[in-house]
């Protein structure tokens, strides 16, 4: 299993409006820088990923399953572009803000730090394990 963290403007579409999508899911799409693309391309089904509030709270407030694999987004008009499916699987006790991660030393190499205009990356299973210790305390 692979993980993530997938960022949305919470104006956009917040953790709250996954949530209302249910079983079914909701398609993450929009996405149009070429790094981000081929992370949604990398992605499997099951793989797990953080929801992330950006601009508005920039903090990790939730937990998405991928339920299908990349396929061409809709909202693209070039064909260039993908988007995968992910549904809701639960909402974090305590959000993570940025401010946070930056104060930890173990997450210094983060794709959130050293590039914070990246709305899909990649997290090692370690990261994931510190910041999920960190939604709990």
């Amino acid at each position: 299993m692979n993980y993530w963290l997938l960022k949305s403007e919470p104006d956009v579409w917040s953790i709250d409006q996954q949530i209302k999508s249910g079983s079914k899911g909701a398609p993450w799409d929009g996405v149009r820088n070429y790094q981000a693309a081929n992370n949604l391309r990398s992605m499997k089904k099951g793989d797990l990923c953080f929801f992330y509030h950006s601009n508005i709270g920039k903090e990790i407030v939730g937990i998405v399953e991928v339920i299908k694999e990349a396929y061409l987004d809709k909202t693209d008009k070039t064909g260039r572009f993908v988007a995968v499916t992910v549904k809701f699987k639960e909402k974090l006790k305590k959000p993570v803000t940025l401010e946070e991660i930056k104060k930890n030393k173990e997450l210094s190499q983060l794709s959130l730090i050293k590039q914070s205009r990246l709305s899909v990356m990649s997290i090692d299973s370690k990261s994931w394990k510190i910041l999920l210790r960190m939604s709990k305390t």
